[in-house]
């Protein structure tokens, strides 16, 4: 059942919520408050903590989202286009205040004696901890909650995924466990609450579906393994109905918000040039892709066209006739009670096929068609549409003919509007069929890194890792 919960509800729950434990987190020290929660109970945690968990979802993409070219702006030059520098401040601080909240709350639970909670605050906290890491390498955890510590040590990028992995480990170790003495509160569950029956194990498979990713991340690395990548595939989500998805929203889902803002002229989530000429038959002619139709609605000449990245609006410019595409109300992905995706099996998929490639090439193959399956489903996609496409000589290329660059260019699609999807951008290289640098670029080449925020320097710059380029590649991605 879709939740939206109404303002004066959510503001509440903020209010007592929200910034409940930012005194556990190193960046702000706040004054006792006597309207402020001071002991929240594990279903105020769990709920605001899953909460945040989509939140901090979108919040990541829409940083990455014009670094893979799945929106861009309608301003030639735009800063998150053409690669330059920009102050993410309040991303960062958002992540750490979600971190805070789930370590409260697995504190809360340890002394609880509940494994249920335990568990899931692990996963949340390495849920957000792994989007710092990916963003920006280096960052502070091991030093991070301790309220005696404002200006801890930054952890070297490479401990943070380890740190990341621990917790993801830690999880699986305490989900697995069937004797809680806390079970987990379905009506303060906002991402798998709605299926009382398998809650506990469907985080445990969320908790197996990160490891697969974090292990997955790694493929450029001499540690790769993917046998066991596999391993964690096997133990994690085998339907669409067991994907990670946050549906619960004050008004309306946050992509929602930006397609309504849209259509009163506030000019956001224009779809780029790349992402739809891959699916309307102009990058692989002859093949256009009925997913099209699920994620933006034509023009208003009847067409799909996209926004070049750097470029802004296309001539005349400066027009809200609604020529290009956005991102719509009316798609199952962006619609106003559609949920966030934190991980989905459609995407579980495609890291097996992956994983798979070079060792058993048929399951490969067949994990790619399944990924493209089930994505269709999650769409909406009419069966009939579904088959045509999966027909296509170009999609249903066979063993032989399969390649990993079809995996990766499937796997695009399926990760629309995910942070994860610039991870796999970093780990192709950015090799997507026609993909160029946007115009106008500001780097000599795509982006791989982003600048530590300001809000870092004033806060603990002492600590605050000196500035690399934004094209310096991660640990993972050498």
């Amino acid at each position: 059942m879709q939740k939206i919960i109404k303002y004066t509800l959510f503001s509440a729950m903020v209010a007592a919520l929200g910034l409940q434990s930012c005194k556990d987190s190193y960046f702000d020290k706040v004054a006792d408050n006597p309207n402020q929660v001071t002991a929240p109970n594990l279903n105020a945690l769990l709920a605001t903590s899953t909460y945040k968990a989509g939140l901090n979802n979108y919040n990541v993409a829409t940083i990455i989202l014009p670094y893979v070219q799945y929106t861009a702006n309608p301003s030639a030059s735009a800063a998150g286009d053409t690669f330059q520098s920009i102050d993410f401040s309040s991303t960062w601080d958002a992540l750490y205040f979600a971190m805070a909240d789930a370590n409260e709350m697995k504190k809360l639970a340890v002394t609880l004696n509940s494994s249920e909670y335990k568990g899931v605050a692990d996963v949340l906290i390495a849920y957000n901890l792994i989007m710092v890491n990916d963003l920006w390498g280096d960052a502070p955890f091991s030093e991070a909650f301790d309220i005696n510590n404002l200006v801890p040590k930054y952890d070297k990028q490479q401990e943070v995924y380890t740190q990341s992995m621990a917790l993801i480990d830690e999880a699986i170790t305490e989900l697995a466990k069937t004797d809680s003495q806390v079970k987990l509160a379905a009506t303060s569950d906002l991402i798998y609450g709605t299926t009382v029956a398998t809650e506990r194990a469907n985080w445990l498979k969320m908790a197996y579906a990160i490891k697969a990713r974090l292990l997955n991340k790694v493929s450029k690395t001499s540690t790769y393994n993917p046998t066991a990548v596999l391993d964690a595939v096997s133990k994690s989500f085998t339907s669409n109905d067991e994907d990670a998805r946050m549906q619960t929203f004050r008004i309306r889902n946050f992509w929602a918000t930006v397609a309504v803002d849209n259509a009163n002229q506030s000019l956001g989530g224009w779809l780029s040039e790349q992402l739809i000429d891959a699916l309307n038959g102009t990058t692989y002619p002859g093949v256009v892709d009925p997913r099209l139709a699920k994620i933006t609605d034509k023009t208003v000449d009847g067409k799909y066209i996209g926004t070049v990245n750097g470029a802004g609006n296309r001539l005349p410019g400066a027009n809200t006739r609604k020529d290009e595409n956005y991102i719509s109300i009316n798609s199952p992905w962006t619609g106003n009670t559609s949920p966030i995706f934190l991980v989905t099996y459609a995407e579980l998929k495609f890291i097996e096929a992956e994983a798979a490639f070079n060792i058993d090439k048929t399951r490969s193959y067949n994990a790619y068609l399944e990924g493209i399956r089930a994505n269709m489903d999650k769409f909406q996609v009419a069966v009939e549409d579904k088959l045509a496409y999966l027909a296509q000589p170009t999609v249903a290329v066979g063993v032989a003919a399969f390649t990993k660059d079809l995996i990766f260019k499937e796997k695009y699609i399926a990760t629309y509007l995910n942070p994860e999807a610039w991870n796999d951008a970093r780990r192709f290289d950015y090799k997507y069929k026609d993909f160029s640098m946007p115009a106008n670029a500001a780097l000599p080449t795509f982006i791989r890194r982003l600048d530590y925020p300001q809000g870092e320097r004033s806060k603990n710059g002492s600590n605050v890792p000196t500035d690399v380029p934004r094209t310096t590649k991660l640990w993972w991605d050498q």
